[in-house]
C-alpha cells in the first residue's frame, strides 16, 4: 500500500446503558481505555492522520486521545453513522488517500486486519469500499451483508429493514469500512435517513456505489475481534475473552500458570521464559517479569520490574516503581558481619 491512510474513529455515543460518568470507550479493558487499545493498532499502520468523532462527554474524549496525536471533531446531533462519519470531512478536505472507519466501542480490532481491508481496496477489481463481515453465534439484530461467490456485495441491509430471508443470512456487517477518501464523502452526500430509524446510514453508501455501476467487498474477521461493548456486562465478557487469549499466549511463549484462570494481565504484562505464576496473581500496568521468576499465590503487582531467578510472594503488594534485582556481590561482601556471643543461661526462678 503506498496511499496514506486517514482513520475515523466514531466516538459521539452517550453510552447510556454503562451507567457511569465516565465516557463509554474509556472505560478500562486490560487495565487501558477501550479508545486507546484501538488507537494503538491504527498507529502501527502509521497512519497520515487520525480523527475521533465525539459527542456527549467530549472533554474527557479530547484529553485522552489528544496527547497521543489523534485530532477529535464534533457531532452535536446523533443522526446515524453516516452522518457522525461526514463530520471529518472539513478535516480531510484534500486528502487523498485511503479512510478506514473505525469504532471506539470495538477495541479490538488488529492492526493484521486493518491491513487486510486496506489491501482488499487495492485488489485488481478495485471496490468502491471493502466492508469488514463477520459471522456471530447468534446475528440477533445486526445488519445483514448479503454476497456472492467473489466476495461482491450485492446488498447490504439494516436488520430493522430486512425481509425474513434476508434475516436468515448469517453474514453480519460490523460497521467497519475502508474507502478512498475521495468516494467517501462523494456517496455520503447521497444518503438520506428514509429508513425505519430515521438515520444516515453509512453502509447506505455501498448500494449508492452499486447504482453507480461499482461493486463493493465484503472480508471476514473472527466475531471476537469485532465484539463492541455497550455495558458493562458486556465488557466484563470482553474482558474474559482477552485475559483466556492472553493466558493461552503466556503459556506458549514459556509460561507456567498453575490455575490459568485465576491468573490476570494487563494490556502491557512482559513475561520471559520459565515463569511460574500460582494462583490468584494480578498484574496491574508496567509489569516486567525477567526469565526464571516464581510468583506466589495471592500476589498484587504493579508498575514494576522483576530481575531473573527473583521469588515473590505469597500475597506480595509490589507498588509501582518496585525493581527487585539481585545486588552485586561487591555490596554483600561489604555489609559489616555481625559477631555472635555466647550469653549465660538466665537462671530459672
Amino acid at each position: 500500500m503506498t496511499a496514506p491512510i486517514a482513520a475515523i474513529i466514531l466516538a459521539a455515543g452517550k453510552g447510556t446503558r454503562m451507567k457511569s460518568d465516565t465516557h463509554k470507550v474509556l472505560h478500562p479493558l486490560a487495565g487501558r481505555p477501550m479508545l486507546l487499545h484501538l488507537i494503538d493498532s491504527v498507529d502501527a499502520l502509521d497512519p497520515a492522520r487520525t480523527i475521533v468523532v465525539v459527542g456527549a462527554g467530549r472533554e474527557q474524549v479530547e484529553a485522552a486521545v489528544q496527547p497521543l496525536g489523534a485530532e477529535t471533531v464534533q457531532q452535536a446531533e446523533q443522526l446515524g453513522t453516516g452522518h457522525a462519519v461526514r463530520m471529518a470531512e472539513d478535516a480531510l478536505a484534500g486528502f487523498a488517500g485511503d479512510v478506514l472507519i473505525l469504532y471506539g466501542d470495538v477495541p479490538l480490532v488488529s492492526t493484521a486486519t486493518m491491513r487486510r481491508m486496506l489491501e482488499r481496496l487495492h485488489g485488481a477489481d478495485a471496490p468502491a469500499a471493502v466492508v469488514l463481515g463477520f459471522r456471530p453465534f447468534d446475528p440477533g439484530a445486526y445488519g445483514r451483508v448479503i454476497a456472492d461467490g467473489q466476495g461482491h456485495i450485492v446488498k447490504m441491509v439494516e436488520f430493522k429493514d430486512a425481509s425474513a430471508e434476508e434475516r436468515a443470512e448469517t453474514l453480519c456487517n460490523s460497521g467497519l469500512m475502508a474507502v478512498g477518501a475521495k468516494d467517501l464523502f462523494a456517496l455520503l452526500a447521497q444518503v438520506t435517513n428514509a429508513n425505519a430509524a430515521g438515520e444516515y446510514y453509512l453502509p447506505d453508501i455501498v448500494m449508492l456505489a452499486a447504482a453507480a455501476g461499482r461493486h463493493s467487498a465484503v472480508i471476514e474477521t473472527d466475531a471476537h475481534e469485532v465484539t463492541g461493548v455497550n455495558s458493562r456486562g458486556e465488557l466484563a465478557g470482553l474482558e474474559a475473552e482477552w485475559q483466556q487469549a492472553r493466558r493461552a499466549r503466556a503459556m506458549a511463549d514459556g509460561a507456567t500458570l498453575v490455575a490459568p484462570e485465576t491468573v490476570w494481565f494487563a494490556h502491557d504484562t512482559k513475561l520471559g521464559r520459565d515463569v511460574l505464576i500460582e494462583p490468584n496473581v494480578f498484574f496491574g500496568p508496567g509489569v516486567e517479569v525477567a526469565d526464571r521468576v516464581t510468583i506466589h499465590g495471592f500476589s498484587h503487582i504493579e508498575g514494576a520490574n522483576i530481575a531473573s531467578g527473583a521469588s515473590v510472594g505469597p500475597y506480595a503488594r509490589l507498588r509501582p516503581g518496585t525493581v527487585l534485582a539481585r545486588a552485586p556481590r561487591s555490596a554483600i561482601s561489604s555489609r559489616p558481619r555481625r559477631r555472635c556471643s555466647a550469653r549465660a543461661p538466665r537462671p530459672i526462678i
